[in-house]
């Protein structure tokens, strides 16, 4: 008779908590980083998120151009990632603006600001 290989099946479901897990100030970044970024003003300060779940990268960007003169680079409502752009004082006051507002009103576990 055969022997017959028993399969394991694994079955993996994402299921996603409230947290920003990156927020991130590159201060004075390198003009091709803007260039390989794709971000169309080449100068500045770079703020970076990720949030989950990633729906909540809209909301983010809203308080961040609200916050302070910033223009947002890149946001994508399915990975949730944000990029944002401006003056380091405006990038940091958006970046402080939006964990405020997901960690205070909304409940999400949030990383600190990390700056290089």
């Amino acid at each position: 008779m055969f022997e017959v290989e028993e399969k394991q099946r694994i079955i993996q479901e994402f299921v996603p908590g409230k947290q920003v897990t990156l927020a991130h100030l590159i201060a004075n970044p390198d003009n091709d980083l803007h260039k390989k970024l794709g971000l169309t003003e080449s100068k500045g300060a770079i703020g970076i998120l990720t949030i989950t779940p990633s729906e909540a990268a809209i909301i983010a960007a809203d308080v961040a151009t609200k916050a302070a003169d910033v223009s947002i680079g890149f946001v994508d409502r399915f990975s949730g990632s944000l990029v944002i752009t401006g003056d380091v004082a405006a990038v940091e006051a958006a970046l402080k603006a939006v964990l405020e507002v997901l960690g205070g009103q909304l409940m999400f576990s949030k990383a600190p600001i990390t700056k290089t």
